[in-house]
């Protein structure tokens, strides 16, 4: 109660101070956790766009390209060049069976694929982990501070909404903050699964794009030259 006997403000900051230490870490855990997520969509979609043009422009690149000779000097930020000069280092001397040779480079350019996913996808598992769990958080907190209300309630031996309110209202404060962090922590984990496999794709189109230019080499024969 204050000082002129009415109940404490119920903002916010007001609900934080007075709220049991176990609902304050909560809360300020919760706090953490939307900051973590919002960082991540800044971070995340920067290299996610970045990645997206790199590999956009390597596919076009590789469709106008005649001949492998021409990306000798080629810059290659997903690897595929590298893989076809290992795989044709290799596969020296058994460059006759084409199938062979075109089946255990797609392995290598779906390993990639694989490899982009799983590194473009780090920070996005946490924000998939705040997400499932932030809702849980809060609600722990929520429970821990409505048993401190009806521990109050009984200290007191009253019922008065004044009294109990506050503590009430702490709790809930919890809930809040959890459904804060875990709606917008959702959402951008889904848009950046949709990103991810797009740049799957894209990855996908530049291997596609190499190995048709690969294939037009092993009919003139001139792989491996």
């Amino acid at each position: 109660m204050a000082a002129d006997g009415r109940p404490p403000a119920l903002t916010p900051w007001a609900m934080y101070q007075q709220a049991d230490w176990v609902v304050k870490a909560v809360m300020l855990g919760l706090l953490l956790a939307s900051l973590l997520t919002w960082a991540a969509l800044v971070a995340k979609s920067i290299e996610l766009r970045r990645v997206g043009t790199r590999l956009r422009a390597l596919a076009g690149r590789f469709e106008a390209t005649g001949s492998l000779a021409e990306l000798a000097s080629e810059q290659d930020p997903a690897g595929l060049i590298a893989e076809l000069r290992a795989e044709l280092a290799l596969s020296e001397g058994a460059l006759g069976d084409r199938e062979g040779l075109k089946e255990r480079l797609v392995s290598r350019f779906d390993r990639r694929e694989a490899a982009l996913a799983r590194r473009m996808g780090r920070s996005v598992a946490l924000i998939g982990t705040i997400g499932a769990t932030a809702p849980f958080v809060g609600l722990f907190g929520t429970v821990w501070g409505i048993m401190n209300s009806f521990v109050g309630i009984a200290r007191e031996q009253t019922t008065n909404l004044a009294v109990v309110a506050p503590g009430i209202a702490e709790a809930l404060l919890a809930t809040a903050l959890g459904l804060a962090a875990a709606i917008p922590a959702v959402v951008i984990y889904n848009h950046f699964a949709r990103r991810i496999a797009a740049l799957r794709g894209e990855l996908g189109d530049a291997a596609a794009a190499l190995l048709r230019l690969v294939s037009r080499e092993l009919s003139r024969g001139r792989l491996g030259a």
